[in-house]
């Protein structure tokens, strides 16, 4: 879990758009994305191979 300490004279908004930074980069929001709902290994499949060809 990221964690942002609030710097001296920094405003809240700042240290929201760090945070929100800081969860992008560590992929957290696609996880949970990603997890909100059961995925049966026949659509995950599916999905792992749509997702190579884009490559």
């Amino acid at each position: 879990m990221p964690k942002i300490i609030l710097r001296p004279n920094e405003s809240v908004e700042r240290a929201l758009k760090r945070l929100k930074k800081k969860v992008d980069k560590e992929g957290i929001m696609k996880q949970v994305k990603k997890h909100r709902h059961y995925e049966k290994p026949s659509q995950k499949r599916r999905r792992k191979a749509q997702e190579t060809l884009r490559r």
